[in-house]
């Protein structure tokens, strides 16, 4: 059993309490440019870079104009040469590559083109990417054009060797050098639906009706793989998440996306961003994790609600042995970090087990960069010589650029690598590990010396008792879609301890009171249940909107709670 424990970690007798940070306080300029909104959201909004109500506009008529995306014209044009011939769709086993994928087989096999297939690796037989053993698979369909999607440019070693732009016929991508396009955060799914959108206006331009209309129909599918993607919410993917959630809420769903939903107990109207990235998507991760992504995107493309419930099913029972697996990872995980030296954490942790899941290692990085506040990266074997890698980064790190770095400085450590900000991939040889595990620590240390570990909480600050209600709750929720980049409100207060219960025997459930009076509420604090708490204790919190038997009440989703200690005590 490998792993890395002489580097710090977590000390069993640290708090892991994490400081409580206000957001700065925005410019009055910008406030004054928001003054029809209320003075609560106005904060909220110019602290998440809003200047001007223009941007907090989600209509379809916002995005970034199609034909700003480079390349996507040349594209165009040679999915028309090709309408007539075999296509091979080459995802990717993630929700991204999947909702990618089925949104091109949707939408070109809706355009009339004669013969569209798709190809996704295995993640336990290929690996990530466009292999050259995915490049021989997909060679005896005869395909007359291969569309990759999901598949970083550096992910070329199935065309052509090198570390060089992919000599691909055509490359749609946002982040291209001297790009044009005002979005380079689009996720691959909304890359595939500029594409299609412009494939669609072309044909109509040629006669084929209400095509441009197509790829709008898909939005649901585009929120879905952006959410999922963990890319940042910038006002363009905005605009496209909450075009999609308004589908999902208004039953203009493909049947998948519902199938998911219900198989969870959520209903399509009170559709949340959240529930694409903590109950849809996980699903459909899980199969890629574990099995096979095929029966995901077989979910999402079927017209027929039984078919879809039958996989969503397959997907729910994957998705709890994937939270049984990670569990045990998980502990595996944290012992490690505990016997770490406390006061001596590298600036990337890493941890090894020969026999953790390479399928499951992405979430253990996240839960190790959780608890120790800094990237983190988690290893499995992927063969007899080599470890699959998963890396999560904190806010201000960027994960591909940092194992870039160290590809610049030694060529030789890293196999293979993609990914973006807040994750990436990596390919190493196990013989390289205390090598890597040394370089990404000292690249870290030199590309971002001002990196912040404390694991601070931004708070939004406090709510006044007045709007600690239900109407608040909704209007929170409204004002999405939240999520990376545009993080939903947090906020932090002294309450008044009234009633507390462990359900579901990890959770806490607490009935408390704002410390300087008002009306009681609800509060559950997940997997936080421990020892009694009385008296006034300071929580950081979301203001929520709880659904029970299709009664709402507002509820506090406690992120952090600790006693508050009387002075001369």
């Amino acid at each position: 059993m490998a792993q890395d424990v002489s580097h710090a970690g977590w000390g069993s007798g640290v708090s892991t309490s994490r400081p409580i940070v206000p957001r700065s306080a925005p410019d009055p300029r910008i406030l004054s440019g928001l003054s029809e909104l209320d003075p609560i959201t106005a904060r909220l909004f110019a602290a998440r870079g809003v200047s001007d109500p223009g941007q907090l506009d989600y209509a379809l008529s916002r995005l970034a104009p199609v034909g700003l995306l480079e390349n996507v014209d040349a594209a165009v044009d040679l999915l028309i040469a090709k309408r007539s011939s075999r296509i091979t769709v080459v995802g990717d086993f993630d929700v991204d590559g999947a909702t990618s994928t089925v949104l091109l087989l949707r939408c070109l096999r809706e355009f009339g083109f004669a013969d569209v297939g798709y190809l996704v690796p295995n993640r336990f037989e290929f690996g990530y990417g466009l292999t050259p053993e995915i490049v021989r698979i997909a060679a005896e369909r005869s395909p007359a054009l291969l569309v990759t999607v999901d598949n970083g440019i550096s992910s070329l070693t199935g065309v052509l060797p090198g570390s060089e732009m992919p000599d691909a016929a055509v490359i749609v991508n946002p982040n291209l050098p001297g790009s044009r396009f005002p979005s380079r955060n689009l996720a691959g799914v909304g890359v595939a639906f500029y594409l299609m959108a412009a494939l669609g206006r072309r044909l109509e331009r040629e006669g084929l009706k209400d095509a441009a209309r197509v790829p709008s129909r898909y939005l649901d599918l585009v929120a879905l793989g952006t959410v999922a993607d963990v890319v940042p919410l910038d006002h363009n993917n905005r605009v496209l998440v909450d075009q999609g959630l308004r589908r999902i809420r208004a039953g203009k769903t493909v049947a998948g996306i519902e199938a998911l939903l219900r198989q969870s107990g959520r209903q399509l109207a009170r559709t949340a961003s959240a529930d694409l990235g903590f109950v849809a998507g996980p699903r459909i991760n899980a199969a890629g994790r574990l099995e096979d992504i095929s029966i995901g995107i077989e979910c999402l493309l079927t017209d027929d609600m039984n078919t879809a419930l039958h996989h969503a099913a397959i997907l729910d029972r994957i998705n709890g042995e994937r939270r049984d697996i990670e569990s045990t990872m998980r502990e595996q995980a944290f012992v490690y970090v505990d016997r770490m030296d406390a006061s001596n954490l590298p600036a990337c942790v890493c941890v090894y087990d020969e026999s953790w899941h390479q399928g499951v290692v992405g979430l253990i990085a996240a839960r190790v960069r959780e608890r120790c506040h800094r990237p983190s990266i988690a290893f499995a074997r992927e063969s007899d010589a080599l470890l699959k890698g998963s890396a999560r980064s904190i806010q201000g790190v960027h994960a591909r650029d940092l194992l870039e770095a160290v590809h610049a400085v030694d060529p030789d450590v890293i196999v293979k690598f993609g990914g973006h900000a807040m994750a990436a991939g990596l390919t190493i040889e196990e013989s390289r590990y205390e090598t890597f595990r040394r370089l990404v620590s000292e690249q870290l240390e030199r590309l971002y010396p001002s990196a912040d570990f404390s694991g601070a909480i931004l708070s939004d600050g406090v709510l006044p008792d007045r709007v600690l209600n239900l109407d608040f709750a909704r209007k929170l929720r409204a004002a999405g879609p939240w999520g990376a980049g545009f993080p939903e409100p947090v906020w932090s207060g002294d309450f008044e301890v009234v009633d507390q219960r462990t359900v579901g025997e990890k959770h806490l459930k607490l009935r408390v009171r704002p410390a300087d009076g008002g009306n009681a509420l609800d509060a559950i604090a997940f997997n936080q249940a421990g020892p009694a708490y009385r008296g006034t204790v300071q929580l950081v919190y979301r203001l929520d909107v709880n659904e029970y038997r299709g009664f709402e009440s507002a509820q506090l989703v406690v992120e952090q709670i600790a006693p508050i200690q009387v002075r001369g005590a």
